[in-house]
């Protein structure tokens, strides 16, 4: 570890390869059971454009589930997620313009995408559902990523 990563606040942005990355950690925190350590992040800025990483039913702060057993709650929590990503960011929700979101079961579907079309009502991203057959833990039941501008910001 550099003296930089040390001294840092955790969650603080970083600047890597030219990009921002928002919230970034390491996967042996968050998956303490699991036998990793990769470095990531929450959201990566790359000139005018915002990646967020998948977002689940898990407090951004806390790393706590939320909405166990309820996709539509774990669906709220994730969009809650995307909006505070981007905000950090220097984005926000209108500026959305894509979704991909992972459902474990299809009979999932309209429960979450009705809590997206509220969250993006009046934006119309463009968005693919896929069904797939498990997210990184089993209470997940869904898992939203995202891509947004930042107005106004020249690309780099």
């Amino acid at each position: 570890m550099t003296s930089t990563q040390e001294s840092r606040q955790p969650n603080a942005p970083i600047t890597a390869g030219g990009h921002t990355r928002i919230r970034p950690f390491n996967t042996r925190d968050t998956y303490p059971e699991q036998n990793l350590a990769n470095d990531l992040c929450q959201a990566v800025v790359a000139g005018n454009t915002v990646y967020v990483r998948g977002q689940i039913g898990q407090d951004l702060d806390t790393s706590e589930s939320v909405g166990i057993g309820d996709a539509e709650a774990q669906a709220e929590q994730a969009m809650a997620n995307i909006q505070t990503l981007l905000e950090e960011a220097g984005s926000r929700m209108e500026h959305l313009v894509k979704l991909t979101i992972y459902l474990i079961d299809p009979r999932y579907r309209e429960a979450v995408y009705r809590t997206v079309g509220r969250w993006t009502q009046g934006v119309h991203p463009i968005s693919t559902g896929l069904v797939v057959s498990a997210l990184a833990r089993p209470e997940w039941l869904c898992e939203i990523d995202a891509i947004a501008v930042i107005p106004g910001k020249e690309q780099a």
